[in-house]
Protein backbone atom coordinates (compact mmCIF):
# COMPACT_ATOMS: atom_id res chain seq x y z
CA UNK A 1 0.00 0.00 0.00
CA UNK A 2 2.81 2.53 0.09
CA UNK A 3 3.42 2.66 -3.83
CA UNK A 4 -0.42 1.73 -4.78
CA UNK A 5 -3.44 3.07 -3.71
CA UNK A 6 -7.70 1.37 -4.26
CA UNK A 7 -10.53 3.17 -3.78
CA UNK A 8 -12.56 6.15 -4.76
CA UNK A 9 -9.77 8.70 -2.88
CA UNK A 10 -6.70 6.93 -4.32
CA UNK A 11 -4.04 9.54 -6.10
CA UNK A 12 -1.22 8.21 -7.73
CA UNK A 13 1.89 8.11 -6.05
CA UNK A 14 5.34 6.57 -6.11
CA UNK A 15 2.96 4.27 -8.19
CA UNK A 16 -0.33 4.37 -10.20
CA UNK A 17 -3.67 4.42 -8.94
CA UNK A 18 -5.04 0.15 -9.25
CA UNK A 19 -8.17 0.93 -9.23
CA UNK A 20 -9.72 -1.22 -12.41
CA UNK A 21 -5.95 -2.35 -12.96
CA UNK A 22 -7.70 -5.88 -14.14
CA UNK A 23 -8.19 -5.95 -17.75
CA UNK A 24 -6.39 -2.19 -18.21
CA UNK A 25 -4.00 -2.04 -20.49
CA UNK A 26 -0.38 -1.11 -18.78
CA UNK A 27 0.73 2.21 -18.68
CA UNK A 28 -2.23 3.52 -19.23
CA UNK A 29 -3.86 4.94 -16.14
CA UNK A 30 -3.93 9.13 -16.69
CA UNK A 31 -1.52 11.56 -14.92
CA UNK A 32 0.87 8.95 -13.80
CA UNK A 33 4.82 9.05 -15.31
CA UNK A 34 5.11 5.46 -16.28
CA UNK A 35 8.44 3.92 -17.80
CA UNK A 36 8.88 3.78 -21.18
CA UNK A 37 9.47 0.01 -21.09
CA UNK A 38 5.51 -0.44 -19.14
CA UNK A 39 4.05 2.08 -21.72
CA UNK A 40 5.38 0.50 -24.48
CA UNK A 41 5.01 -3.09 -23.16
CA UNK A 42 1.81 -3.98 -25.05
CA UNK A 43 0.68 -5.95 -21.86
CA UNK A 44 -2.99 -5.71 -20.70
CA UNK A 45 -3.52 -6.75 -17.06
CA UNK A 46 -5.67 -9.56 -17.06
CA UNK A 47 -4.77 -12.35 -14.64
CA UNK A 48 -2.67 -14.35 -16.21
CA UNK A 49 -0.39 -11.60 -17.35
CA UNK A 50 -0.51 -10.07 -13.42
CA UNK A 51 0.40 -13.07 -12.27
CA UNK A 52 3.31 -13.36 -14.14
CA UNK A 53 4.31 -9.75 -13.49
CA UNK A 54 3.18 -10.54 -9.67
CA UNK A 55 6.13 -12.74 -9.20
CA UNK A 56 8.93 -10.81 -11.07
CA UNK A 57 7.87 -7.25 -12.25
CA UNK A 58 11.02 -6.74 -13.88
CA UNK A 59 11.66 -9.89 -15.49
CA UNK A 60 7.70 -9.40 -17.63
CA UNK A 61 8.98 -6.20 -17.91
CA UNK A 62 12.83 -5.06 -18.30
CA UNK A 63 13.08 -1.26 -17.35
CA UNK A 64 10.08 -0.74 -15.16
CA UNK A 65 10.62 1.55 -12.52
CA UNK A 66 8.76 -0.59 -10.02
CA UNK A 67 11.70 -1.61 -7.62
CA UNK A 68 8.78 -4.32 -6.18
CA UNK A 69 10.96 -8.22 -6.21
CA UNK A 70 8.03 -10.09 -6.84
CA UNK A 71 5.99 -12.68 -4.75
CA UNK A 72 6.95 -16.25 -4.60
CA UNK A 73 3.83 -17.80 -3.09
CA UNK A 74 1.38 -18.36 -5.91
CA UNK A 75 -1.56 -17.97 -3.24
CA UNK A 76 -0.58 -14.47 -2.21
CA UNK A 77 -0.52 -13.41 -5.85
CA UNK A 78 -3.83 -15.01 -6.12
CA UNK A 79 -4.98 -13.18 -2.89
CA UNK A 80 -3.43 -9.48 -4.44
CA UNK A 81 -5.64 -10.05 -7.67
CA UNK A 82 -8.34 -10.94 -6.03
CA UNK A 83 -8.40 -8.14 -3.77
CA UNK A 84 -7.64 -5.82 -7.11
CA UNK A 85 -10.50 -7.32 -8.76
CA UNK A 86 -12.98 -5.77 -5.78
CA UNK A 87 -12.20 -2.45 -7.14
CA UNK A 88 -13.75 -1.20 -10.48
CA UNK A 89 -12.44 2.37 -12.12
CA UNK A 90 -13.71 4.76 -9.82
CA UNK A 91 -12.34 2.55 -7.05
CA UNK A 92 -15.53 1.36 -5.74
CA UNK A 93 -16.23 -1.87 -4.57
CA UNK A 94 -17.99 -4.41 -6.77
CA UNK A 95 -19.05 -8.12 -6.35
CA UNK A 96 -16.51 -10.62 -7.51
Amino acid sequence: MACHKVGPDAMNGVGPVLNGVVGRAAGAYPDYSYSAANKNSGLTWDEPTLTTYLRAPRKLVPGTKMTFAGLNKDQEIADVIAYLKQFNAQGQKVDP
